[in-house]
């Protein structure tokens, strides 16, 4: 199973006796498997048959299923209503003394409202067995085709992933590279600040900064950050290589590119640094959006 898109749209369609459908399967983005049904009357039966079928192919998104049903020549059958054709005839049983036998006739009872009426048949037993089974045949159909164009979608966004992911391994490395993190600017730097320091106030003791100094600059070290980066790239890159959903887990990593990238900018002394942390940003934000469509 390839990365999947969440969203996508399929259809697909069949028949049998007099009956048409069309199953029509419609998804977007969504936390988890939401199935929004809309079936025709008198198959609401098949509910569970239907998030079954569909929770075996998806894991997240919001899924609209819906069932077009039509028939094309009319098939009606009278469909006697017994319990009020037992009510007339127990009532004609009580009266019987007082009423003419020979007007109830078949006739007159046709003619009682709610005693018999013409429906659409319905198929029993086999036939509508072989229909059902035909018309979840055809959704699997369309479940298949809609997994199919997620596929298609997911490698895609994969591909921009992959390169997004690269573009945060670069400026990592810019970063670490940056003029400023030389062990002999580093010391530079110092040596300036606590000489001006000196220059301000001669009376502190120039021990005393160079210790303060050096604490600060202990404090203000980018490397544990720097090594986190590269581990949820590592991460991240594996997770893209993965059969199975992912979109979870990688929107937990781009949540910890962001922490560690936002301790570097503050921290950073360094005009270099503050523009590769700025521009890592924005990369991981792009990171994050697309990763939204990924199941």
């Amino acid at each position: 199973m390839t990365q999947q898109s969440m969203t996508g749209f399929a259809r697909s369609q069949g028949q049998f006796d007099r009956y048409r459908w069309t199953w029509e399967l419609r998804s977007v983005n969504g936390k988890g498997l939401d199935l929004r049904l809309r079936l025709p009357q008198g198959f609401d039966h098949l509910e569970s048959a239907v998030r079954k079928l569909a929770a075996a192919r998806l894991t997240r998104g919001n899924v609209q299923v819906a069932l077009n049903l039509s028939v094309s020549d009319s098939k009606l059958e009278l469909a006697v209503n017994d319990s009020a054709l037992e009510a007339v005839l127990d009532l004609k049983s009580r009266l019987a003394s007082r009423l003419d036998d020979s007007r109830l006739s078949l006739e007159g009872l046709l003619a009682i409202r709610g005693i018999a009426e013409l429906r659409e048949a319905e198929e029993r037993g086999e036939t509508l067995q072989k229909r059902e089974a035909l018309i979840l045949r055809d959704l699997e159909l369309a479940i298949d085709r809609l997994a199919s164009m997620r596929a298609e979608e997911g490698e895609k966004i994969v591909a921009v992933l992959q390169g997004q992911v690269d573009a945060i391994k670069a400026l990592t490395d810019d970063i670490e590279a940056d003029p400023s993190r030389q062990p002999a600017m580093i010391a530079a730097k110092l040596s300036e600040q606590v000489q001006r320091l000196l220059e301000a106030a001669p009376s502190l003791e120039s021990d005393r900064l160079y210790a303060e100094a050096v604490l600060l600059a202990t404090k203000a070290d980018i490397r544990e950050e720097i090594d986190r980066l590269r581990a949820h790239v590592t991460a991240a890159r594996a997770l893209l290589a993965e059969p199975g959903p992912c979109g979870r887990r990688l929107d937990f990593l781009a949540q910890e590119f962001n922490r560690e990238t936002n301790t570097i900018c503050s921290k950073s002394n360094s005009v270099g640094v503050t523009a590769a942390g700025l521009e890592l940003k924005t990369v991981i934000d792009q990171f994050r959006e697309q990763l939204q469509n990924l199941e």
